[in-house]
């Protein structure tokens, strides 16, 4: 059968978007296999059967949570750094798709149905696919917790993460929280679908940060995540963060991993060059 040239072109480009399609739905179904999404087995309280300290007691895939040496979070601590002036260490590509917000128990989840852009690291693109939040925030700089700390989580083809840790303090409403909130305050068992949804418009444009190679927060704690945790602060209101803690389940109202040891890793931070 003979095709005429507008028809092949049809089909190439209906190939190319099926293939990126299946390409987002596997970076989806890596991060989903990535982190626990039943949170029952685990909770925050320390000292208890199931707190953090025994999570690697609990599940015997989740072991590398009390025996890793590359562990999160970590304090940001001032005199372990290695400072280092570069320009151009990362590159953001971020663009508008759909996004269904979803009750994990332990935490409030947005993730997008669709490609919604990507960061390069080291020339290895990481497709964003879902953003958390945790209340106090997980990273402490020099002994200092925030309120709140955001986590964008992407992923690339041969499953690597890399996260990106955006810290807050109170003041003024987050204007990205206030999109979502309406959500948030109404999720329970079914994801709710937020409609377009821009990652763009979460405030975190800076050029300062801290860079190490740590894990995953929840279980099963797998290491070798690329963390990328943002210097500058941003706000957000008391009843923003109260509405995230009443969303999530019984027990996790505050859902921070305590501070791990750093083990002498690597700990840098990056600021450009002085403009001349």
């Amino acid at each position: 059968m003979k095709m005429n040239k507008e028809t092949l072109l049809l089909c190439v480009a209906s190939l190319f978007l099926i293939s990126s399609s299946l390409f987002y739905n596997v970076c989806l179904a890596t991060i989903d296999n990535a982190e626990v999404e039943d949170e029952s087995p685990f909770t925050y309280e320390l000292g208890s059967e199931k707190g953090p300290e025994k999570w690697g007691n609990i599940n015997p895939q989740w072991e590398v949570c009390q025996t890793g040496k590359f562990q999160s979070p970590i304090d940001l601590t001032s005199s372990r750094v290695s400072v280092l002036r570069q320009d151009d260490l990362w590159l953001r590509s971020y663009k508008p798709a759909i996004g269904v917000i979803k009750n994990r128990g332990h935490d409030i989840m947005l993730s997008w149905k669709e490609d919604v852009g990507k960061i390069t690291i080291n020339g290895s693109d990481y497709k964003l696919v879902q953003c958390h939040w945790h209340s106090p925030s997980e990273h402490t700089v020099n002994g200092t917790r925030f309120v709140m700390e955001l986590h964008m989580v992407h992923t690339n083809p041969q499953g690597k993460i890399a996260v990106i840790g955006v810290l807050y303090r109170f003041g003024v409403p987050d204007p990205f929280l206030s999109r979502l909130l309406n959500g948030i305050r109404s999720v329970d068992k079914e994801e709710i679908n937020m409609g377009i949804v821009d990652p763009r418009h979460i405030r975190y444009l800076s050029r300062k940060f801290y860079r190490y190679v740590g894990s995953l927060t929840v279980p099963p704690c797998t290491e070798g995540v690329i963390w990328t945790v943002v210097k500058r602060v941003n706000t957000v209101s008391p009843a923003q963060v109260r509405a995230l803690r009443e969303a999530v389940h019984d027990g996790f109202e505050t859902n921070a991993r305590p501070i791990q040891h750093q083990q002498g890793r690597p700990l840098r931070y990056y600021e450009p060059y002085p403009e001349q």
